[in-house]
């Protein structure tokens, strides 16, 4: 890659690994429904402008029903189950289980009659993943509730199924537009809720307003544009590498900043969840953009 593509990647594998940290402080302090509104709303003032003045607002308006299901699946639910599930599981251990996203978006692909081959490697991957996981919750079982690990398991399915719907539905809309639509529909669907908070949350903690912003400014609308940036800089494929370097990212500040214990799961399963994230996506094929079409390719990465 080049000198200005290893920038973007080295600033996606940070930016993506500490929302997991910033999620852990927010909500020591906000609701999760507050949390995931004021990351929206921040995320929404500062793309949708963006998205009005390229002019890609409008073209992507007939889409609606499939920018409505990828807004659910990638967005308003994961967002909320995945601060939810911080209110008990530490930040190193939720980014870890969210890592398995590209390996679980390939078993659905496979489900949904893609065309990509599930390979040996894939499946062994795969089968490593599952094993990873296995040994990760199981040496630390007696730490752990089933209702957070439930709705980690409901966001991953939620950011691995969402690709379906880009690549089938949303082929002529770039990333950049269907984020904004979808940070502003879920700003609107959580503001009923959100917002009778309101005269709570001017008293919360200086730490956990800046973890928000910081989420909002930093790992949602800073962090769609560099990494739109970075696929046209090294191509969709070497972009989503990413996706195993977050997780490392996550568990050590977690463990550096936060405190949070480094556990005989983690040490274990972390390798092994990783490597099999790596066999299991080793061939994918992600859609890059059509010639002309004027239009960032829409890849999916488990926006955290």
């Amino acid at each position: 890659m080049s000198r200005r593509g290893w920038v973007l990647f080295a600033a996606m594998s940070v930016i993506w690994g500490v929302p997991y940290l910033l999620i852990k402080v927010a909500v020591g302090e906000l609701s999760p429904v507050v949390v995931v509104f004021g990351r929206c709303v921040i995320g929404a003032v500062l793309l949708l402008p963006w998205t009005v003045a390229r002019g890609q607002l409008r073209p992507a308006l007939p889409h609606w029903r499939a920018l409505l299901a990828f807004t659910v699946l990638e967005m308003t639910a994961p967002w909320l189950l995945l601060s939810y599930a911080e209110t008990s599981l530490s930040s190193s251990l939720t980014g870890l289980l969210v890592a398995t996203v590209p390996f679980v978006a390939a078993l659905a692909g496979r489900l949904a009659g893609e065309q990509d081959r599930l390979t040996p490697v894939r499946v062994g991957g795969m089968l490593l993943g599952v094993v990873g996981i296995g040994l990760l919750l199981g040496l630390d079982l007696g730490h752990l509730k089933v209702l957070p690990l439930l709705a980690v398991a409901a966001t991953v399915i939620g950011y691995a199924t969402a690709p379906l719907v880009v690549s089938r539905k949303l082929p002529e809309v770039s990333g950049v537009a269907a984020s904004s639509i979808a940070l502003t529909l879920t700003a609107v669907v959580y503001a009923p809720f959100a917002l009778p908070s309101a005269g709570r949350v001017v008293h919360a903690p200086a730490s956990a307003l800046l973890a928000v912003l910081t989420l909002g400014v930093v790992c949602t609308a800073l962090a769609l544009a560099v990494f739109f940036a970075l696929i046209r800089e090294v191509g969709p494929q070497r972009a989503l590498v990413i996706t195993f370097v977050n997780p490392a990212v996550a568990v050590l500040l977690g463990v550096v900043l936060l405190g949070e214990p480094f556990t005989l799961g983690l040490a274990v399963g972390l390798p092994v969840v990783l490597l099999g994230c790596v066999l299991a996506t080793r061939h994918s094929r992600p859609r890059a953009a059509r010639p002309g079409d004027g239009a960032e390719p829409v890849v999916d990465a488990a926006v955290p």
